[in-house]
């Protein structure tokens, strides 16, 4: 078990983004399979968002949820620009229609998705705040903050949870935001732990899947990267066991708790059995001499995107 803020949950999560067809067609019936298969095996935490096809998968994990609630932490986020025309919503908004996707009184974390540049985070925070105390909500997270906006947000209400990129191939946060959660007190929540499928030996399924657009999965990056992916898959053969659960317990040892997300349930038990992966320190210490911060071939994401994420810092 993990803590984040008050709340305890299960050391992995689920992330729930892959159900709404981005790496690919998915579909429901298998999607809502494998969240019951999820809860069966521990699994408390799953993570959804309003943007995941456009309230599609708050929808879905709602529907998976029904008469299971009690032992689950459901947490989801939002974004102030909403829809095709970018249409501006608050946070009172857009937590009530979640709210009513998801079939719930209250959800445990709510996230502010990602910093908007015309709305500064205080303020974000603040109308997130309100809504804690009305009890719509039972902690504040924000999504992709840097160090100085984690101080700032905090500074309006005590956070409970920073979400972010990080894997073996998305190091950046080590430098200067995982010291501020620690110093804070604040939850740390570690999206794509797999480099979106990448570290466990998937690459683009072509049309449909997102990863098709991004830098790191071009047939040039994703060669490259394949070179130090070799490294997983070495000590993955010496301890019997696969690179995804090799990944998996890198960022278990890191003590964040990873949200790797999955429509299928074989994928599913591989993940969680990586919480049994011990990894010793000299095997660690191999798997970051392979990926060292900041030699990922590729950005993490296209370049709009990118504008959105706090910038890598500077190679020391």
């Amino acid at each position: 078990m993990a803590k984040i803020g008050s709340f305890e949950v299960s050391a992995q999560g689920f992330g729930a983004m892959g159900l709404s067809s981005v790496y690919g067609q998915a579909d429901d019936a298998e999607s809502i399979r494998t969240i019951h298969r999820a809860i069966d095996l521990g699994v408390t935490f799953f993570d959804t968002a309003t943007g995941y096809g456009a309230g599609h998968n708050e929808d879905l994990l709602g529907k998976a949820i029904a008469g299971r609630r009690d032992r689950l932490v459901i947490a989801s986020k939002f974004t102030h620009r909403q829809g095709s025309d970018g249409r501006h919503v608050s946070a009172r908004e857009a937590v009530e229609a979640s709210l009513r996707r998801l079939s719930l009184d209250q959800i445990d974390l709510y996230y502010l998705h990602r910093v908007d540049a015309d709305v500064p985070i205080e303020e974000s925070v603040g109308q997130l705040a309100r809504l804690e105390e009305e009890g719509k909500i039972g902690g504040i997270g924000v999504s992709e903050a840097s160090a100085a906006q984690l101080r700032a947000a905090h500074a309006v209400a005590p956070l409970t949870a920073l979400q972010s990129e990080y894997s073996l191939w998305t190091r950046d946060v080590e430098v200067e935001i995982l010291p501020t959660v620690r110093e804070l007190g604040i939850g740390f929540v570690a999206y794509s732990p797999l480099g979106r499928g990448f570290l466990a030996g998937a690459t683009s399924s072509g049309e449909g899947d997102r990863r098709s657009i991004h830098p790191r999965f071009t047939p040039e990056a994703v060669a490259a990267n394949a070179v130090r992916r070799r490294t997983i898959e070495d000590v993955a053969e010496r301890l019997h066991v696969t690179p995804a659960q090799v990944s998996l317990a890198w960022a278990l040892s890191k003590q964040v708790v990873p949200i790797p997300g999955t429509r299928h349930v074989r994928h599913l038990e591989d993940n969680w059995a990586a919480g049994a992966i011990r990894l010793d320190d000299g095997t660690i210490d191999e798997l970051e001499a392979a990926f060292p911060r900041g030699s990922t071939v590729g950005d993490r994401y296209p370049a709009e995107q990118l504008k959105q994420v706090p910038a890598e810092p500077a190679l020391a």
